[in-house]
This record gives C-alpha cells, structure tokens and sequence, in this order.
C-alpha cells in the first residue's frame, strides 16, 4: 500500500539551513574577529553551496561574556561586527540570492548590562524590578540549592538591595521573568522591530526554560540533567507563554521558528511543535548531543552507544509522527565538530565527512550545517588551557583543580568535548590566519588548515563540500527525502545504520556503515531492482538485498 504523507507541506520543512557562527565567520576589517561585512563577502559562497536559510548565532550588542548569548541591547549591532546599515546589506543580499536569514533571539535570559537590568536592581519598587527573578536570602544563603549550566550555584547575590537574582548561565545571564505581562510585551516588541526589517524567522535559545515553577523546588539528590529536564525546562506556563507570542506576533508573519529543545523529551516534544499548538515550527533535541555525557555533563565523558544512538534518531521520528517536525544536526556552536565525534577525522575523514552528511540530509526534518564542517573541520586540540576561550570550560576547569584534579586530564577533555572545537575560525584558505584575518584572531585557528579549507574543497569535485552540494541538489528533487516515512533496519546492528523513506510509490534506502572495518550486510528487504543514486564510494550493486560496506562507506539507492 502506497504510503501518503498527511502533514503540511511548507517551505520551511523543505529548507537546508546553515548556521554561522558571526565571531569566526570572517573578518573583513583585521581586528581578529568576524563581522556582518565578512559575512557579506562570503553570500556567494553560501549560495553556491545550495543552502536556503542562514542562522546566525546572536549579533546583538553584548559584553561578549558568553560570546553573544548576553544581550545588553536586542535593537542594536554588537559594535564588533558593524552597525545596523550592515544587517540592512547583509538582510538584503541574502534576500537577493534567493535565501533566507533568521536570527537567534535569546530571552530567557539578557545580559546584566541590559538597561533593563540596570533598572532592576537599583531597588525592590523599581518599576522593572520584575522582568528578572529576584529572591531574599533564606538562612542567610541561596533561595535554594539550584545549580548553573557553567558550575555553581545559579544564583548570585546583590548588595544593593539584599536579594539573589537567578542566573540558570553565567553571572552576567540574569534570567528574564516571562511572569511579567510587561516582560513579555517588551519581548514581543523587540521581535517585532526585527520581523518588520524582514528577517526571515528565529532560531530561539533554551526557549523551554522559560517559565519557572514559581514554588522554586529544591534540587536535592536529583542529578543536573534530572534538574534540568524536571524543573528548568517544561515549566508550568511555557505554553501558554508560546501560545500567547504566536497569536499575538509570529502567526501574523510567514516565518519559520526553530527552538532549542534543550529539556524536551519524546513524550512533550509534540506540545511544542505539533501542529495543532500553534506555538513552534520545529525544535532540536539533545538525545544524541548527550549520549556521551556522564552524569556531571560534557566534562564527565563517557563511551557512546551506537545501538543507542540509532534508537534516539528512529523513536524521535515514531514520537512527532506526522504532529511535529524537528531540525537535524550533528553538531553546532555548542557540541564538538561531527567529523571528529561521530566519525573517523584520522583515517576516513573524507568518507565519514559525507557519511554524516548523508544521515543528515536524508533523515526526516530539515537539517542544519555547521559552518566549517561543510568541508571536513576538526576539532582543535591546543596544547595549553591558556588557548581555550569559553566561559564554559574555564569555570569547569576551575572547578576541577579545586576538586584535586590535573590539569593535563581536563585537557585531554577539552580536546574531546569543549565547544571551542567548533568555534576556531573558519577555514577559508591555506594562507596565513586561514584567510580568516589578517589580524591576530581572537582564538587560534586550527593548525590542519593548510590542508582542510573551504578553497581546497571547492576546487577538488571529490570534496566533503562538493558531496554536501550533491546531496544538497538531490533533497530539492526528491520530495521522499522531506516528507517520506522513515524506517529503520536491523537496528541491533553494532556498526551499521541503515533505513528507509519512503512517499507514495517512491523508495529509497540508506546504508551507512560508521566503522572502520569492511562489513557484510543483509537488508532483508525484497528487492527487485536498485538504482544508485548517491554514495562517498563507487558501487556495482544493482540489485538484490546482500551489500559488502567497505569503512565509512555511505550508499542510497531507489527501489522498488
């Protein structure tokens, strides 16, 4: 029986995303960080690798405490990266290719510097004393024992008035009160201002988090993750919250929204995404984000599941059905780089790049490019802590020497899991700096430019990016790649994910086998004939259901 899809079919569900990171994007003016004018230069690029929308991680006016995610003034351009005549000519180029550009809105939280905040804390009838979470002392110590995403109590005490202000990040992160209808609207304005300039959209931060449970629940024995997905995330009003900012604003644009779903299970996923909710396009879950993470977080690395982490892919597909949609990503400004983690950046750094290229671009959802890995970028391992620059790593790394540990151990972590790994600057050339600056940047560039580049990568048709744009091509004449079922295959199987899609009288299979070792592989599905249609290695297989999987080797066919 031909399998008809009954969802809606939008633009955005059709779209191939690609995030920047602004900082180390492209420097156009030498001062060693990213700007809108470096990213101006690099549209035709952008273009040229067949991308839709382009996400840019916050360009807002910030302190930079944590590197953007700290807005001090959301109606204006972090100074470092231009001005706002340069996102009018950066909005109207992207437009003018033919692509879309949506922005992160972060608003559970701002920067302290925010004038808001400034105005909060000056004393307890201030007029904007409740757009932030404040709380007495209890026992002369925290309101309660709830922890930082970045280590420590996540609450900080001010002396102007006697209280605490909650901070679920960095100190300088007061978290937002969405309690306040006078909060919210100021919220909904800001997006306004932005949807009016005609962006395209949001990409939302830790958007789940923001309705607290206003009795404030002790963490108690539970672990951080048990913390976060209990009581940080899912609160009592989030969707009403949601709700409320889509009836009053983003239903009024043609728009997508992406949230981060950091919190969300299977289970609640559909609440926020489904398409009845009127609330969000689509998230991203964090099932496989975390799936080597030990109880204290990325800096308590374990083993990863590999039967697990195809389970994560097939139950998140069987718990949104056709009520929900997410955005696929392997990895992001947060997580390490995809070809390092997921797959082999040694041995097989070419085939695994495409490999996981293919599992992202034929799964169902719309996937998401992290800049740079387009073309094979690695994670970074510097020699000495002094290098690293994120927020996140230094305070664990404090954490741990005051915990008696060697310094030497948290690096080998960090080379493993930091998120600077994703944050070195772009790789554009083999001369100096990477063609990132011709200044100094404002992290290190990763030594193995000379020989993975964006400019190599183009000029060799066998590339990691030139494969991306293939795929890339394929998605847009293949509708069962959008909106096909998924159904995956021997899924006890230790080394090889393999799958189906499959839309009207349309099929294709996937074969990927994420191993270093050559593997013989039995479908079990009734063939009758194969056509090849993409693959990181040549292929003789024209029919039957038995393959031979050489290392890395990814293969779609269409059959039937």
């Amino acid at each position: 029986m031909a399998y008809i899809y009954k969802g809606t079919k939008t633009w955005w569900k059709e779209a191939v995303m690609y995030q920047i990171y602004p900082r180390s994007f492209n420097d156009s003016d030498g001062d060693g960080i990213g700007d809108l004018q470096g990213i101006i230069q690099k549209l035709d690029y952008l273009q040229h690798l067949g991308v839709d929308v382009i996400w840019c991680s916050p360009i807002y006016q910030s302190p930079n405490d944590d590197n953007g995610y700290d807005i001090s003034d959301y109606r204006n351009i972090m100074t470092e990266f231009g001005s706002m005549a340069d996102f009018d000519e950066l909005l109207a180029g992207v437009h003018q290719r033919g692509m879309k550009l949506i922005m992160d809105l972060v608003v559970n939280h701002s920067s302290d510097e925010h004038d808001w905040f400034q105005q909060s804390r000056l004393s307890k009838d201030n007029p904007y004393r409740d757009y932030y979470i404040w709380k007495p002392p209890v026992d002369g110590k925290e309101p309660n024992d709830w922890e930082s995403f970045f280590g420590g109590s996540a609450w900080k005490f001010d002396e102007l008035t006697g209280e605490y202000f909650l901070h679920l990040f960095t100190q300088k992160q007061p978290d937002l009160n969405w309690e306040s209808p006078k909060l919210r609207q100021e919220v909904y304005d800001l997006v306004k201002f932005w949807l009016d300039k005609g962006v395209d959209g949001f990409r939302m931060d830790v958007i789940p988090m923001i309705s607290k449970p206003q009795n404030f629940p002790a963490k108690g024995e539970r672990s951080f993750y048990e913390l976060m997905e209990q009581t940080y995330a899912n609160g009592p009003r989030v969707h009403e919250f949601l709700q409320e900012f889509y009836n009053e604003v983003l239903s009024k644009y043609d728009i997508m929204t992406v949230g981060e779903g950091i919190g969300v299970s299977q289970a609640n996923a559909n609440d926020y995404v489904g398409s009845d909710r009127q609330e969000l396009d689509m998230i991203f879950h964090f099932g496989h984000m975390f799936i080597d993470h030990g109880g204290g977080g990325r800096y308590d690395p374990g083993e990863m599941d590999f039967i697990e982490f195809k389970d994560i892919f097939s139950s998140w597909h069987e718990a949104l059905d056709e009520r929900g949609w997410l955005n696929i990503y392997l990895d992001n400004h947060d997580f390490p780089r995809m070809v390092s983690r997921f797959g082999n950046d040694k041995d097989y750094h070419n085939e695994s790049g495409k490999l996981l290229a293919t599992l992202i671009m034929t799964l169902r959802g719309t996937p998401c490019i992290y800049n740079g890995s387009e073309f094979g970028m690695t994670n970074v391992a510097f020699d000495n802590m002094d290098d690293y620059r994120d927020i996140e790593t230094k305070n664990f790394l404090k954490i741990h020497i005051e915990n008696g540990g060697n310094i030497n151990d948290f690096l080998k972590i960090t080379h493993r899991q930091g998120r600077d790994n994703a944050r070195t600057p772009i790789q554009w050339d083999n001369s100096k700096n990477a063609g990132f600056t011709t200044g100094t940047p404002w992290i290190k560039v990763n030594p193995n430019y000379t020989s993975i580049n964006a400019v190599a990568a183009v000029a060799d048709e066998n590339s990691i990016l030139n494969y991306y744009r293939q795929l890339i091509e394929l998605r847009k004449v293949m509708p069962v790649l959008i909106y096909g079922d998924y159904h995956i295959l021997d899924k006890m199987h230790p080394q090889v994910f393999a799958f189906t899609r499959s839309l009207d009288d349309k099929k294709v299979l996937i074969l990927l086998n994420m191993s270093d070792e050559n593997i013989n592989f039995e479908t079990g599905l009734a063939i009758n004939q194969l056509d090849f249609v993409i693959g990181n290695y040549s292929t003789k297989q024209t029919n039957g259901s038995h393959f031979e999987l050489k290392p890395w080797q990814a293969s779609v066919f269409s059959y039937f």
